[in-house]
């Protein structure tokens, strides 16, 4: 099945230089580029891409914006995939916040930009362990607890609760199975029964999921400590 994708960047080269490498994968279609925020949600509804390359930084409306907007608006699921020079700021929380699903920083190696995309597209997430603790270490700490995030946990088991906190801390999946002594399939089921419950769309809103809810702070050690 082809993958079809936007990508917006308001330099071109930068833009044009993405394209042209994901066009050379018989399995991936670049059906538009956008050069402003204004452009990538307009190309969005007229196309219906599996897959956004979003640069933040946008004259007109900028990537954060456009991220939620699209995902709020969609009827059709895409996938929002953050470009970005910075490694990682206070901007890709925001953007990660507002539902995209990864972010990947430009200076990418050409031959691992159609698997992120091919990643991002067949629903799985680029945010790895060692990122999640940088990240959530730099900028999870500055937030207060939202009590209504933290009420919905109460739909949670206690089993729940534990794998969540040792997501939201960068544990992989099989991390996770080694330390509780469970099947990696068995917390594979917990992750989906959590997205489901909380109504998440991903690894990543786990993450901000529990530390806007105050399940776990930031500078706590993660499960393999």
């Amino acid at each position: 099945m082809t993958i079809r994708v936007v990508v917006a960047d308001d330099q071109a080269l930068v833009r044009r230089g993405f394209a042209m490498i994901l066009r050379v994968h018989p399995d991936i279609e670049v059906v538009a580029e956008a050069g402003t925020g204004v452009e990538a949600l307009e190309a969005a509804h007229q196309h219906h891409p599996d897959v956004i390359l979003m640069d933040i930084r946008m004259p007109e409306m900028d990537g954060l914006e456009a991220t939620s907007r699209i995902l709020t608006e969609a009827d059709w699921g895409p996938r929002v995939l953050i470009l970005t020079t910075f490694d990682p700021d206070e901007y890709v929380y925001e953007a990660l916040r507002s539902g995209a699903s990864a972010f990947v920083l430009k200076d990418i190696p050409p031959e691992q930009l159609a698997t992120a995309v091919r990643t991002v597209a067949e629903g799985g997430t680029l945010l790895a362990p060692s990122i999640t603790r940088r990240f959530i270490d730099r900028f999870a700490g500055r937030r207060v607890v939202n009590t209504a995030v933290a009420e919905r946990l109460d739909r949670l088991t206690g089993r729940e609760r534990e794998i969540m906190t040792a997501v939201a801390r960068g544990a992989s999946n099989a991390e996770i199975a080694d330390r509780l002594l469970i099947g990696a399939a068995t917390v594979k089921s917990h992750v989906s029964s959590i997205l489901t419950k909380l109504g998440l769309r991903d690894r990543i809103q786990i993450v901000i999921c529990a530390y806007e809810s105050g399940l776990v702070e930031a500078g706590e050690h993660d499960i393999g400590h």
